[in-house]
């Protein structure tokens, strides 16, 4: 079972997306039969072994283990990930790009930076696979609490200085097999909502 899987077929999407769907999704991080899903979700076999043949010709589950029972053969689903994410690359040509918007400022070209991250490693990811090739990553993901507006303008500055001198002491546009990576460094007002777990 994939950790994360990225789905970027749109249909694949609206099957996912639909509500008793994705119930069975997460119901299904551990294998269980359409008679077992009935009884948990009190929602008739019948239904389920629907849904669940709309979620597996997609191959967003799959048959763990089938059993006999007297002359009946009862399968055993498991999900293909223990979660999943919607490519904006399921939204075709109008999904966000970063390319498309002047105001790199903006809280909208964040969001089509992010989308950008998720089109373009879901494609790397998917060459891993069939390569049998781990894809080498980096991410940083921290908390700072500035104490005040002009705090967070001098962490800016000092954040561009530092990165800029790092990509320029890198950076080799003729190294013979030198390959580019793209580098993304956000920040945004964390929402008041936000799990405390994750602001320690």
């Amino acid at each position: 079972m994939l950790a994360v899987e990225v789905i970027d077929d749109p249909a694949a999407a609206a099957v996912a997306l639909d509500p008793v769907r994705s119930r069975l999704l997460s119901e299904l991080a551990e294998p269980a039969s359409a008679a077992a899903l009935a009884n948990r979700l009190g929602i008739p076999r019948q239904k389920i072994n629907y849904h669940l043949r709309a979620l597996e010709s997609h191959d967003l589950v799959r048959v763990a283990e089938k059993r006999q029972w007297g002359g009946l053969t009862e399968r055993r689903m498991v999900a293909s990930a223990a979660s999943y994410l919607v490519s904006p690359g399921a939204m075709g040509p109008v999904a966000a790009d970063p390319d498309r918007n002047p105001d790199r400022l903006s809280a909208s070209y964040l969001i089509a930076l992010a989308a950008r991250i998720v089109r373009e490693v879901k494609a790397l990811l998917t060459r891993s696979a069939e390569t049998e090739k781990r894809l080498p990553t980096l991410s940083v993901d921290t908390v700072i609490r500035f104490r005040s507006a002009a705090d967070r303008a001098e962490f800016t500055q000092a954040l561009t200085r530092a990165i800029t001198h790092l990509a320029a002491k890198y950076h080799d546009q003729q190294a013979p097999g030198g390959r580019p990576h793209r580098l993304v460094a956000v920040a945004y007002p964390m929402p008041a909502n936000t799990n405390s777990k994750e602001q320690s």
